[in-house]
């Protein structure tokens, strides 16, 4: 039988020892992490307290621009032309992103980011300072802001921020009236007062947009924040709210101004109407017009030149800056300014045999009417047009005397709209062309120039202007589109209504001036007036008118203009000046359809459809094209 194992005895002593070395050491374990520790606390606390509370106070602590709503822009009847709407931007703040280039790289994968974008960003960020935050893309879609808000953590010094953005409700029937705001660029930051703008990302580039910018934008506002290491914004400390801009309330009706560009279908061309008196401008209207809503986001190049390469220019304003012959729209104030000077009387009469000669000269001035139109007075040669009637006319009073008349309706100078970029026109005269052209002034250019040919240039909104001043006989009110500038449009002290000045022609005898506009009424009412084809439905009202063509291209003396047989963009400009009711004037108008041939056919039924619309007169008809 095997004997048990027997059990080793243990060393109680050893043991102790053992344990006792174990405790002794965990115990300075413990001292040595404790001491350092209280070293480090020692070094933060104490030695580096100052340093470190100024820069967590610089973290925690940081002061934001906050931008004021832009003023809204309405119409006559409280029609909003330009709104704000929210909407969502991605930014940058430079001194915060630590690989820039990787990030914005980054960032065009998750965003879509376009080549124009960063070109845009990095512009604007050489005028801004690096602490300031620079848009990078515009209009965030919500899966965009979803998207990015995923990732945001990967992305130190980048953020979406809410915005209000532009928005132009008519569109392009507005668009050179009211012009567009565009992304801010580094020229515009050197012109604006930088602070103000801290934190605009959109200023006005044209129109009234640009005109009235100062009183649009605002005054901006200052937050107090505190943000976390990566700069995001934990909550509010204090805060002075942003001051909105003010509103501006316009002159235009934006009904009247939509069915002006309508009437104008496919053709170039441009219509003004102004209330006579007041100068306020009802409708002002260039074809083709476009989009400004294109612009607030930022067109793209290719967009871009496709705008400014178009045969039909939609971005020149041609009720602005169009340049065109008056031609026979300028007789009504020939007349004035013949019987004003004593040249004729209103009884003077003269045959007209269809052509007009200087003494001693074989040129031949022909009137339009082969044969002439036999003996006329100045009544008759407004109904008729007759020409020979005013080269006669002209050349009598002499160049310096027309340019003197007529300087006081406003031809050869800005109205003084409140637009940018008004053009001045030419009225000349013997010293405009020896200043501008270094030559002597000839007989033979007086002669054209009792017509409204020649060097006589004038922009629609002159022509309507001047066809204002007539029908408000001879009261001259400033041109103007903005009516109040304010918050509301019955808030009282905070709503300011704008001054225009109103001015008279000198000594005009208002004998005088009625007989011009008898012509003018004979010209759409009387049985061989050029206009009369408007009247045909014998309107509830009586129109003032006067038709007029420009010639595109110079014909020789025996040759003769057929229509049909002159390709379209070399036809004459089509015109027609116009107020009504002729006794009591509320509306005076100018239209212009380029290469429209005849004023009386193309341009006068226009200017009849629309004092229809503003004397609503026809109004179903009308609303039912």
């Amino acid at each position: 039988m095997k004997a048990p194992a027997r059990k080793p005895v243990r060393d109680a002593v050893r043991e102790a020892a053992i344990f006792r070395a174990r405790a002794q050491t965990g115990f300075l374990l413990v001292c040595l992490v404790f001491a350092v520790l209280s070293g480090r606390y020692f070094y933060l606390q104490v030695i580096s307290h100052d340093e470190f509370i100024t820069r967590a106070e610089d973290n925690r602590v940081k002061y934001r621009a906050l931008a004021p709503n832009r003023g809204l822009i309405m119409d006559r009847n409280g029609v909003i032309l330009a709104d704000n709407r929210p909407a969502y931007r991605l930014e940058l703040i430079p001194e915060q992103v630590p690989e820039l280039d990787a990030t914005l790289a980054e960032l065009g994968e998750l965003l879509e980011i376009s080549d124009a974008d960063i070109q845009r960003f990095h512009k604007l960020r050489k005028a801004r300072r690096s602490f300031q935050a620079v848009p990078l893309k515009l209009r965030l879609d919500e899966a965009q802001v979803a998207r990015f808000a995923v990732d945001r953590h990967h992305f130190p010094g980048v953020d979406i921020v809410p915005y209000q953005t532009r928005v132009y409700p008519l569109g392009e029937n507005l668009a050179h009236v009211v012009g567009y705001v565009g992304q801010l660029d580094a020229d515009d930051l050197r012109s604006v007062d930088s602070g103000r703008y801290a934190a605009t990302s959109h200023i006005g580039k044209i129109g009234l947009e640009q005109a009235y910018e100062n009183m649009l934008h605002g005054e901006v506002g200052r937050e107090k924040v505190e943000t976390n290491v990566q700069g995001r914004i934990l909550r509010s400390l204090d805060k002075a709210p942003a001051q909105p801009g003010h509103n501006l309330y316009l002159t235009i009706d934006s009904t009247l101004q939509q069915l002006a560009m309508a009437s104008l279908g496919d053709y170039t061309g441009a219509i003004v109407a102004i209330e006579p008196g007041s100068g306020e401008v009802l409708a002002m209207v260039s074809q083709p017009g476009y989009d400004p809503n294109a612009f607030v986001a930022g067109l793209s190049v290719a967009d871009y030149q496709a705008l400014i390469q178009s045969s039909r220019r939609p971005l020149f304003n041609r009720a602005l800056r169009g340049g065109y012959e008056p031609g026979s729209t300028i007789k009504p104030y020939m007349a004035l300014a013949g019987l004003e000077n004593g040249i004729i009387e209103l009884d003077t009469t003269m045959m007209s045999r269809g052509y007009f000669q200087l003494p001693g000269q074989p040129r031949r001035y022909r009137d339009w009417k082969r044969g002439g139109h036999g003996e006329v007075d100045v009544v008759k040669a407004l109904e008729e047009s007759v020409n020979v009637f005013f080269f006669d006319l002209a050349s009598k009073m002499g160049i310096d005397a027309i340019h003197a008349y007529l300087d006081q309706f406003g031809f050869g100078r800005p109205t003084g709209i409140d637009l940018n970029g008004e053009a001045k026109g030419i009225l000349p005269s013997r010293a405009w062309k020896r200043a501008t052209m270094g030559e002597p002034w000839y007989p033979g250019e007086t002669v054209i120039a009792g017509i409204g040919q020649g060097f006589n240039v004038t922009t629609p909104l002159q022509l309507a202007h001047a066809s204002a001043v007539l029908a408000a006989r001879g009261e001259s009110g400033q041109p103007h589109l903005v009516r109040h500038v304010g918050f509301e449009p019955a808030a009282g002290d905070a709503d300011q209504p704008v001054a225009r000045p109103v001015t008279r022609i000198s000594a005009a005898r208002a004998d005088h001036i009625e007989a011009v506009i008898d012509g003018m009424i004979a010209v759409v009412h009387g049985k061989r007036g050029s206009a009369r084809a408007i009247a045909a439905d014998k309107p509830p009202f009586v129109m003032a008118g006067k038709s007029g063509t420009a010639q595109v291209f110079g014909l020789a003396q025996d040759e003769e203009y057929v229509e049909d047989e002159v390709p379209r963009h070399l036809r004459d400009h089509a015109l027609f000046v116009a107020f009504a009711p002729a006794d009591q004037p509320s509306i005076a108008l100018a239209v212009v359809v380029e290469h429209g041939g005849g004023g009386s056919t193309v341009a006068a039924p226009i200017a009849r459809q629309l004092i229809d619309a503003h004397l609503g007169h026809g109004t179903e008809e009308i609303a039912a094209q």
